[in-house]
């Protein structure tokens, strides 16, 4: 396993930064172990796909498959997109 597969982590330093300079980002710890917990996920699924699949047109429809499917969940546990009970309050 490469290195790179945990430079999307970094993107947790966002809502991190978010959290120390105002009140609007409530997120606990939880909240960042799940997100990095899939953005691991989506990196590793990610690079699998770039290794196996040599056609440019196909990995570029895998990809946005993978990254629509990760905006999904996402705004599932953020706001209750579809209203499961995984759903934030």
């Amino acid at each position: 396993m490469s290195k790179r597969i945990l430079y999307p982590l970094f993107l947790l330093l966002i809502p991190l930064i978010g959290i120390t300079i105002t009140d609007v980002i409530n997120w606990s710890v939880f909240d960042f172990i799940i997100m990095g917990f899939l953005l691991i996920i989506l990196s590793i699924v990610i690079n699998f796909v770039s290794n196996r699949i040599k056609n440019l047109k196909n990995r570029i429809l895998y990809i946005g498959i993978l990254v629509l499917i990760f905006m999904l969940i996402w705004a599932e546990l953020a706001v209750g997109l579809f209203e499961t009970p995984f759903a934030s309050n």
